[in-house]
Order: structure tokens, then C-alpha cells, then sequence
């Protein structure tokens, strides 16, 4: 996953308020209970040090998005009295946390954009298609398609042989031409978000139509097929829960072939792990790929520098000659290191392990 996001949340020269917050809106007192999360973190940071003007700036956007139903979280940044980023994620974290330091602490951010990929969601029947894309980490989609073909003749009648037949072809004519509108729509949308997976669903009869009309030129991503339509409340709900299992296993598969690749890579010596190893390289700017695992609870503390945010060290001495010289968990500032080096991420997913929960693969 690239990195650059992040890169805005560093522009500030000073401690830096991180927040993590489930907002999600399921229950029946959701804005109650995002009230009290949102009151906990402020006095939490206003404990922590943090001065009024970023207090006050937090508190006029913490609290999520209400317009996203079901379950949510935030992820908010801010330093100096300004907002440096404000993401919601598509899960909500599993403990609120905020933390003010002298970097952003986007570890939760991170997890759960590096969770997401950009995919198109289609839907077909006999009478038409809804296609809908997603960008990575986006709630809403940014391109939408919903079409009706031509109803007449859509349905196989009975009548006499000649008539039967005559029927039945106009039948076949106009479930081809709306799945081929269909397939338009595919590749259009798929290109737009440089989809890594399109999810289809719907008829069987219409599925098998647009597999023919796809087959010559297929569309970016790979092509799943799964359970539920566009036809009413019933088949819309199968649809969403088999886009989110596809989904999952679709970012399960990709984590496990970089995994994969880091096992080879590190057997072969061209891949490092642990602390030590990594911020080594990091400095040198040879990290094409950081890999973290989410557990940082047993993270030490390192020690970075303003003007060098690359150099990491885990003795104030090695930076005596820097007077910005400050020290935060190793997490954020690896993160830091790589976001500002123009290095990707990826988590270790379990059961995966390397030492210190740190790898990396290498550019050279």
C-alpha cells in the first residue's frame, strides 16, 4: 500500500495529537455513546498536554460521519491548533486511543487502509445491471451505472412453434444487449478505480451472458462471482455480505503473497527483519516495502530528528550533534521514515511473524 497519504501529517514542527475512535452508528444510542468516546479522548489529551487551540479545533470535527451507517471508526490528526488529516476507517479501532507525541501515530489508519482495496460491485438481471466502483478506503463510490434495457419480449412465452421460437430469440436478443451494456459499464468503471477485484452477482442467466461479452476484453481485476442481486431488499442484503467475505479473502490472498515473497526474499538474504535491521536500511533508503505487525504493544522507544526524519537511532548519543533530537515509539517513526522515503507497507498478517513484529523488503 502506498504510503503518501500520510504524508501531509507531517508538515507540523510540533507534538502531534493522534486520535482513534469508534463511531459506528448501529446501535439505537450510537450518538450517546460517540458523545462519551468523544469526551473521554479530548479529556485525555487535554491530560496529555495538549494545547487549547488543538483541543479546540478537534472538537469542532471529532464524532465521525453521520451519513455512514453501521460500524465505522476516525482516525484525526492535528497539531498547532490545526487539522492535519481526518480519515474515517472502515472499522472502528479496537480500543480508542489518543495519544499526543512528537509524531502522528497513524498505526490504525494505516491497518485499516492497508485492509482495503479499490473494487466494482455489479449486479445483473434479465432487464439490466447496477455496476458500482469503489476506490481504496472509500465509503462513498465514485462512479455509479444503474440501466433498465428493454423489457418487451423479455420474457419465454408459449405459444405455437413458429411464434415460440421467433419469442424466445428476441427473448435471448435483449438479455444480450443489456449485458453487454453491462459490460461497458465493467470495464469503465474498473478502470476508473484501478479495481483489483470485480464482484459479480445476479441472474445466472445474466452472469453467463456478461462472462461472454467480458471474455475478449476483459476488465482491470480479477473477476469473483458471488451470491445475491439487484431484484429486492432480500437479494441486496446477500449481495453485501458476500462482497464483504469476497472481499476479505481477497485482502487475505494478496497480504499472504507479499508474506510469501518476504519468507523467500529473507531466506535468500535479500530481505531483513527486527529493529535494528530495518531502520538501519531505512536510513540508507534501500525499504521498497515496511512490514508491520499490528500488535506494537511491546514497541521501544527510538530516537529520530526533525531534519532527518530517515535517521532513527536507539541512542540519544548517535544524534548528540542534532538539537531536535526527540525520541516516540518505534511504530509511528518507522512509519514516518518509510512515508517520507517513498517506501509501501503491508501488515504481517498472522499467522506470519518476524522479529520485533518489523520486516522489510529491499529496493537493492
Amino acid at each position: 500500500m502506498d504510503l503518501t497519504f500520510l504524508q501531509p501529517l507531517y508538515a507540523g514542527e510540533g507534538p502531534v495529537v493522534s486520535v482513534h475512535l469508534d463511531t459506528s452508528r448501529s446501535a439505537h444510542d450510537a450518538d450517546k455513546q460517540i458523545e462519551l468516546r468523544r469526551r473521554a479522548a479530548l479529556r485525555s489529551l487535554e491530560e496529555q498536554g495538549a494545547d487549547p487551540a488543538t483541543l479546540e479545533a478537534l472538537a469542532g470535527v471529532i464524532g465521525g460521519v453521520a451519513e455512514v451507517p453501521g460500524p465505522q471508526g476516525e482516525a484525526l490528526f492535528a497539531s498547532g491548533g490545526q487539522i492535519l488529516g481526518a480519515f474515517t476507517l472502515a472499522e472502528p479501532p479496537a480500543a480508542d486511543r489518543a495519544l499526543v507525541l512528537p509524531v502522528p501515530d497513524p498505526m490504525g489508519l494505516v491497518i485499516d487502509r492497508d485492509h482495503q482495496l479499490p473494487h466494482v460491485v455489479v449486479a445483473v438481471d434479465r432487464e439490466g445491471g447496477d455496476v458500482t466502483a469503489y476506490p481504496a478506503a472509500a465509503h462513498e463510490p465514485s462512479m455509479e451505472r444503474s440501466f433498465n434495457g428493454s423489457t418487451l419480449h423479455i420474457s419465454r412465452v408459449k405459444a405455437g412453434a413458429e411464434a415460440q421460437a421467433s419469442f424466445h430469440r428476441r427473448s435471448v436478443n435483449v438479455w444480450s444487449e443489456n449485458t453487454r451494456q453491462a459490460a461497458d459499464a465493467v470495464r469503465e468503471a474498473a478502470a476508473a478505480v484501478d479495481a483489483a477485484v470485480v464482484l459479480i452477482a445476479g441472474d445466472p442467466k445474466a452472469i453467463g451472458l456478461l462472462r461472454e461479452h467480458l471474455s475478449d476484453q476483459p476488465p482491470a481485476g480479477e473477476l469473483v462471482y458471488v451470491e445475491g442481486g439487484r431484484s429486492d431488499t432480500s437479494a441486496r442484503t446477500a449481495l453485501r455480505a458476500s462482497v464483504d467475505e469476497a472481499m476479505r479473502k481477497a485482502m487475505t490472498a494478496r497480504h499472504r503473497s507479499v508474506l510469501d515473497t518476504l519468507e523467500a526474499e529473507l531466506a535468500e538474504g535479500r530481505a531483513l527483519q527486527g529493529i535494528p535491521a530495518v531502520k538501519e536500511a531505512l536510513a540508507e533508503g534501500r525499504v521498497d516495502t515496511l512490514l508491520l505487525a499490528a500488535d506494537r504493544s511491546g514497541d521501544p522507544d527510538l530516537y529520530a530528528s526533525r531534519h532527518n526524519p530517515r535517521v532513527l537511532g536507539t541512542d540519544p548519543a548517535a544524534l548528540s550533534d542534532d538539537p531536535t533530537v526527540f525520541s516516540a515509539p518505534a511504530a509511528p517513526l518507522l512509519l514516518r521514515a518509510a512515508a517520507l522515503g517513498g517506501a509501501s507497507f503491508t501488515e504481517i498478517l498472522p499467522p506470519a511473524r518476524a522479529t520485533d513484529g518489523v520486516a522489510a523488503l529491499l529496493r537493492y
